[in-house]
């Protein structure tokens, strides 16, 4: 969440930032209601103030109240309480339009509305995006008997699916590898969490409320299947105050992410590249502010090199101001080119959040012993998301034989190196 202290400060700054992304924040609505609220507070307080005078003069006197006395504490308690209902009022009017605003972008985010402005930073290894298509994988993943789109289909609909044989330990594999790099080599602290959470984790991450319809809800129990793991790590620490040196907290987890995708309606229905349910490793941090670049930076190249080991060409991209997600202050896409589908495959997203999120979900840290708390920052990647590695990896080592080629690194994970049509 915004600090609203901030943005009444610096309207014109946020009013900026925010159009930078195709907001039309009501800022002069907020500013108004803020000043209702800090006049309301002033009144109130004084109020109060001359309620304890009077209960102090009566206790002094050490008699009973005259009957004015009585009438004018009867008075003073009636307006109190018609002034705090104002307030209430007016604080949960203020939150309900600054809860629904997104994070402001960083000043070096590029200037743009939609992915058209997206500037590219990096790209390793060659590709030719003119070459003709290989096999994609919603042909080549059934002929091997790894991918069944119709048994998905039928047990639970459109977009989901069935891995077996080869395609469920070649995605077991890539879940276990991935997490052993984190944990072994990049010091992360594996996690596992709940996938149904409630409201006010969601709403801690950003999701809620404006995302509700992208999100997955049991009624009866009003919890929620997370959307990503990012969501759950973020509560790890809600309402709590983090002691002085903990900080840097490196989390990594691997769970299944649920969502709905209603804004993609009609958007590659083909295959498992954009589906309702599917595996992800996620990476998150909390940092204090001043080291957050340097975390930003490092969980790029963290998530690149699981790129790079499996073999793949990809590129790191900075998203642009209108193309970020909400909770973002920043973010780097990270794709991977897989000619089947003839086209580069988000496998992560890495994003620094600021304090967004901390402020949402009241976590906080100490930076010295005895210290007066602050919000740490928040950041968080996939490291990486399974299903579209998978289609890298069906499409990228499809050989002439129609067998597909096990990424080296995976090889242990596996016990093949190579997956072929299976024996009758």
């Amino acid at each position: 969440m915004l600090s609203i202290q901030k943005l009444v400060e610096n309207p014109d700054h946020f009013r900026e930032r925010l159009e930078s992304r195709g907001e039309q924040p009501p800022i002069d609505k907020i500013v108004e209601l803020d000043v209702k609220r800090r006049s309301l507070i002033v009144d109130v307080d004084a109020l109060r103030g001359r309620r304890n005078e009077t209960s102090k003069a009566i206790g002094a006197a050490k008699q009973k109240p005259s009957p004015e006395q009585i009438a004018e504490m009867r008075e003073v308690g009636d307006h109190i309480k018609e002034i705090e209902a104002d307030l209430r009022e007016t604080e949960e009017a203020l939150r309900d339009l600054v809860i629904v605003l997104p994070n402001l972008p960083l000043s070096d985010v590029p200037i743009g509305l939609d992915e058209s402005s997206n500037v590219i930073i990096k790209t390793i290894g060659e590709v030719d995006e003119t070459a003709p298509g290989v096999e994609p994988h919603w042909d080549s993943g059934p002929r091997l008997g790894m991918l069944n789109l119709e048994a998905g289909a039928r047990m639970s609909g459109a977009r989901f699916f069935v891995l077996s044989g080869a395609g469920a330990q070649l995605q077991r594999a890539l879940t276990s590898w991935m997490l052993d790099v984190h944990v072994r080599e990049n010091g992360y602290t594996e996690i596992a969490p709940p996938l149904l959470v409630r409201g006010e984790t969601m709403l801690g991450s950003g999701n809620l409320p404006k995302f509700a319809s992208n999100l997955y809800r049991d009624d009866e129990s009003d919890l929620w299947l997370i959307p990503t793991a990012e969501v759950s790590l973020n509560a790890l620490h809600a309402g709590e105050i983090i002691e002085a040196g903990v900080l840097p907290l490196k989390y990594v987890a691997h769970t299944p992410s649920f969502r709905k995708e209603d804004t993609a309606a009609g958007r590659d229905t083909r295959g498992i590249k954009r589906v309702h349910q599917f595996e992800k490793v996620e990476m998150f941090r909390y940092a204090e502010p001043e080291d957050s670049p340097a975390a930003l930076d490092e969980m790029v190249t963290q998530a690149t090199d699981l790129c790079a080991r499996l073999g793949f060409a990809y590129r790191v991209i900075s998203l642009c101001a209108g193309d970020i997600g909400f909770q973002s202050a920043k973010t780097f896409d990270i794709e991977v080119w897989s000619p089947g589908v003839q086209e580069w495959l988000e496998v992560s997203s890495i994003s620094t959040c600021g304090d967004f999120q901390a402020r949402r979900s009241g976590t906080r840290y100490r930076p010295t012993p005895g210290a007066s708390s602050r919000y740490p920052f928040t950041l968080n990647g996939s490291g990486l998301a399974v299903p579209r590695i998978m289609i890298a990896i069906m499409e990228n080592g499809l050989n002439p034989d129609g067998s597909i080629t096990v990424p080296d690194v995976l090889v242990p994970y596996t016990g093949f190196d190579r997956i072929e049509v299976p024996s009758k």
